[in-house]
């Protein structure tokens, strides 16, 4: 453990204002990319609350959504820094990529959530004390102050530090008791860089089911050590953790290949997955077309807002006749409608990883192929890279780190 850092050299208040545009991602980056080496390699750890972000870059909404991209994050860093006196941060950068390219290869992991989840969902209009608990628990009222403080923390800003994930989640699953299935979907409800691969992989590991048998348990003195003192719930945690088991197995699937020949005159459609299609786009699109997912049911206006407002702001910056759309049902009608109105037969949008995107996208294929609608992915250098070496824990892939960072030319 790395010695605690004395108080007086928290750096002065510091608040993240996460307005969803490309421009406010690039400020922070800039205001932030000086810190990536030492300090952030002896600050990380530690939670100081949400008016002291010095301590970490705070940039995931952006870097999820892609108004800024890894590359970006990374060759920025790389120009203040040498790779060993940043490599704990450029690590954490890669640590999003092997959390997607994995699930990209054990797809089932994230249906075997959704059908968790709707079991456990289901089980709370007949389980009068666990939904007593578990509605307790999402509006902060478990007795726990630092639990209580991050539920309240998360409804107001849609974000919390990496390290109280870990404390939370750990709390939820072996001290609450409640299913981890659940307390995910608080998460991907709640957090403006809600990533369905980062967050549900995340959940399964700190319960004992990523890496099997490997639990995370959250104790009282490492949250009273890493908030500096702002909190310490002795007495009031689980002492042991017996990891979670499921029967079902998750097999290795093979990464879908993007599309190699970007056809002519297309309908550029934009996701959330992917604010920046004019990064990776050849030639000129005919239209351009905006989608954002149904918000599901009771999901904080934060997450709502910040992935709408994303969408729009790409839409205008690739084609200000562009227009975005929040379908109340399967895609398909409005993509066809707007290739139709583009006069173009081919739709070219940036890979949506697996999550709610791709499910959008997988459901609205075959009415697009009966109306003769071509659909393409495309697929960013950096995630045709990282992806492969992410099939096992990540230690395979924090070896290729090296060699990556080469071949993406960040020079």
């Amino acid at each position: 453990m790395m010695p605690k850092p004395d108080p007086s050299a928290i750096l002065p208040s510091e608040v993240v204002a996460f307005e969803p545009t490309r421009k406010a991602g690039l400020e922070r980056l800039d205001n932030f990319v000086a810190r990536t080496g030492a300090h952030y390699a002896s600050h990380r750890n530690y939670d100081y609350g949400p008016q002291h972000r010095s301590s970490v870059s705070a940039l995931s909404p952006w870097i999820r959504h892609r108004l800024i991209t890894e590359e970006e994050v990374l060759r920025k860093t790389l120009a203040h820094h040498g790779p060993s006196a940043a490599m704990k941060f450029i690590e954490e950068v890669f640590w999003r990529g092997y959390f997607k390219g994995w699930l990209e290869q054990h797809p089932s992991v994230w249906t075997s959530y959704q059908t968790g989840l709707q079991a456990a969902l289901a089980t709370l209009k007949t389980d009068a004390v666990r939904n007593l608990d578990y509605n307790d628990a999402i509006a902060g009222r478990t007795g726990i102050a630092c639990f209580d403080h991050w539920c309240q923390e998360l409804e107001s800003t849609g974000y919390l530090h990496n390290h109280a994930r870990m404390w939370f989640a750990s709390i939820w699953i072996f001290t609450l008791r409640l299913p981890w299935e659940l307390g995910a979907d608080f998460f991907l409800r709640h957090l403006i860089d809600g990533d369905p691969a980062s967050n549900t992989l995340s959940w399964r590991w700190v319960g004992g089911l990523h890496t099997k048998g490997k639990t995370y348990l959250a104790r009282a003195s490492n949250i009273a050590s890493f908030t500096n003192g702002r909190f310490e719930p002795t007495g009031q945690l689980a002492t042991h953790a017996d990891p979670l088991y499921e029967d079902a197995e998750h097999p290795f699937v093979p990464l879908s290949q993007p599309v190699s020949q970007v056809p002519e005159g297309y309908l550029l459609l934009i996701t959330a997955e992917d604010c920046l299609p004019e990064q990776t786009q050849t030639g000129s699109p005919k239209g351009v077309l905006g989608l954002v997912g149904m918000a599901p049911p009771r999901q904080n206006s934060n997450v709502t807002a910040f992935q709408k407002t994303a969408v729009e702001e790409a839409v205008k910056r690739t084609d200000p006749n562009g227009a975005t759309f929040v379908p109340t049902g399967n895609w398909a009608e409005t993509i066809i409608n707007a290739a139709t109105d583009a006069g173009t037969k081919d739709v070219l949008t940036p890979w949506a990883p697996v999550g709610p995107t791709a499910s959008y996208l997988a459901a609205a294929r075959p009415q697009l192929l009966d109306a003769g609608i071509r659909l393409h992915e495309t697929r960013r250098a950096y995630d045709t890279l990282t992806w492969p070496h992410a099939d096992r824990g990540f230690f395979k892939l924090k070896k290729k780190i090296p060699t990556i960072l080469s071949a993406l030319d960040l020079s």
